[in-house]
């Protein structure tokens, strides 16, 4: 049997840090890793994908992207997509699942009752839907004694943590070794959004499309070859992703060296498909922070997805020409003489006045450019 392991879709995930035009792009990023899991069933002949929790960001997705998800996976119509709630969208009376149950095309199974499902004639799906956000009990429990046909290939679907890494060790803890205890052939996990292998038998797949920084093996799904009962699966990563999410420290001792910085920025993905969170450090002069901060806002920034860009460690110790070029003798060099004391001292309006000094320096150089933006 070959299938695809998937999980933690997040659709109408809000990215609300994120610029509009930005968090428009990444929202539909989401919608469209629907079609690359289709287009990657069909090319691998796995024809069953598993999506084990968070298909929706909330129980409430807003009819676009409810709308959205099901006319994408109905027009997949030679894969059969099994959907299970997770704790971003868990299983409510009367709720998201209710009308999705009631709605989904033929080719989309909700998986929302903790009982086997066939998936033909020799393997048997045990899910394990969550009801709360939070459980303090462990929802695969029932796989144990679940009762299959002898020679079942046995494959969970669930959505929690194991022992070994949950963030919060009281709710939707799994038993890590619940793929022996059960014996299953595979346990398809969800809610941890980088790849992660537990044992043989166990795996996240994580997100299929990136969502956060400072996550391993993202964009990623799972394709799965059962041989029998007994044998190990082989488990293969799938791209899917088309966002690259980085987040990079950089020093700087002057504007120039973002010359070899920017070179090996995310070498091998286009520059519209970056979303990059750098963080500046260094001593420059008030001249190279101003045009490395325009290098960076007004060029790298169009380029990317999105530039989350963090400057407050790159401190400027203004020369003698910076300040010359404001004014050479009058009152703005007096005054930029005092911004400048006045940021050598730090503190909060240490910082107020280096940044203020720093808009004095733009402001002119403006002045003296009327056509400059």
């Amino acid at each position: 049997m070959r299938f695809i392991h998937t999980s933690d879709w997040q659709l109408g995930k809000p990215f609300g840090r994120a610029p509009e035009e930005a968090r428009a792009a990444l929202q539909e990023a989401r919608l469209g890793a629907i079609d690359s899991l289709a287009r990657a069933a069909q090319a691998h002949d796995a024809p069953l994908v598993l999506v084990a929790g968070d298909v929706f960001d909330s129980a409430e997705p807003g009819d676009r992207v409810y709308r959205q998800a099901l006319s994408r996976m109905r027009q997949a119509a030679n894969v059969t997509f099994v959907l299970l709630p997770g704790n971003h969208d868990p299983l409510r009376a009367d709720g998201l699942w209710t009308r999705l149950k009631a709605e989904t095309p033929p080719n989309v199974i909700a998986a929302i009752a903790a009982e086997p499902i066939s998936l033909g004639e020799n393997a048997v799906l045990l899910p394990a839907p969550l009801t709360h956000k939070r459980s303090l009990s462990d929802p695969t429990a029932w796989f144990d004694t679940a009762q299959t046909a002898p020679g079942a290939l046995r494959i969970g679907l669930a959505h929690g943590s194991v022992q070994a890494f949950g963030s919060d060790p009281d709710t939707n803890l799994l038993a890590p070794d619940r793929a022996r205890r059960a014996g299953l052939s595979y346990l398809a996990l969800g809610d941890w959004h980088g790849r992660l292998r537990i044992d043989e038998r166990t795996h996240y797949s994580g997100t299929p499309e990136p969502d956060d920084f400072g996550r391993e093996a993202t964009g990623l799904a799972l394709l799965v070859d059962l041989a029998g009962p007994g044998a190990p699966p082989q488990v293969t990563d799938l791209p899917i992703g088309r966002h690259h999410w980085i987040e990079a420290d950089w020093t700087l001792a002057a504007a120039a060296d973002l010359d070899a910085l920017l070179a090996g920025l995310a070498p091998g993905w286009a520059r519209q498909d970056v979303v990059a969170r750098l963080h500046l450090a260094g001593l420059v002069s008030l001249g190279d922070k101003v045009a490395a901060r325009r290098r960076l806002e007004d060029a790298l920034a169009h380029e990317l997805r999105w530039l989350d860009l963090d400057l407050a460690g790159l401190v400027t110790r203004p020369t003698d020409t910076d300040l010359a070029e404001i004014d050479a003798f009058g009152d703005l060099r007096a005054a930029a003489e005092r911004l400048n004391a006045m940021a050598a001292e730090g503190g909060a309006e240490g910082r107020l006045a280096g940044a203020a000094l720093e808009r004095l320096y733009v402001e002119h150089h403006r002045a003296q450019r009327p056509g400059e933006a």
